[in-house]
């Protein structure tokens, strides 16, 4: 968080002379009060100074890039998951290929009926499949994908924060997300209703950092 000098100095008052009011703050900077409102209101918003009413503000004791670190475990993975791309296990490594380009995704789920979750195949999966000598229109994606229960997944409850240590942690560029639906049989199956990227992080933190 890349605070102005002016609320630098701000936050510097605050600390040595809190709690202080807005008006002492403008007359140690010699500035009007309705100057400094918004500087006042983003450090407040921000986390990084807290506002009674009849008292002042004091120092939240935060710095910025535990206020950061803080909005990113608030931030749940359903709030930035994007539409996953999907195909059927018996879908062609070639057809895989295609899809995966014409999507622009670097990861596809493979799903059975009802949407659950059976396997994942990533582009690298892909790509040594095709310099193998393979017989590439034949050779349907259940038999290359990394199989269910070996996995990584993330649901709409987790944290983005959680969800991209496991991204980063597992080397992986994308995590299904998914959520439990009863089967049938009476077992548990997973419903891929989502996708984690990397590229969905990135943006939320363009999203935050224009918010500042």
């Amino acid at each position: 968080m890349q605070l102005t000098r002016r609320q630098e100095t701000i936050l510097e008052i605050v600390k040595n002379s809190g709690p202080i009011t807005g008006e002492q703050i403008a007359e140690k900077l010699s500035l009007t009060r309705a100057t400094l409102r918004p500087d006042l209101a983003i450090l407040t918003m921000a986390g990084l100074l807290e506002a009674r009413p009849r008292v002042g503000y004091f120092y939240s004791g935060k710095s910025p890039n535990r206020v950061v670190a803080e909005k990113l475990h608030r931030v749940l993975v359903a709030s930035i998951k994007s539409v996953p791309v999907v195909v059927n296990e018996k879908c062609s490594v070639y057809d895989a290929v295609v899809t995966m380009f014409i999507e622009d995704v670097g990861t596809l789920f493979v799903v059975k009926e009802g949407g659950l979750l059976e396997g994942v195949i990533s582009r690298k999966d892909l790509l040594k499949t095709t310099l193998g000598g393979h017989d590439i229109h034949k050779l349907p994606v259940g038999v290359i994908m990394t199989r269910m229960p070996n996995v990584l997944c993330t649901t709409p409850e987790e944290s983005v924060w959680a969800a991209a240590k496991k991204l980063i942690t597992h080397e992986v560029d994308a995590l299904p997300v998914v959520r439990k639906v009863a089967l049938p049989d009476g077992g548990e199956g997973l419903e891929v209703i989502g996708r984690l990227s990397k590229t969905n992080i990135t943006r939320l933190f363009v999203e935050l950092g224009e918010g500042i």
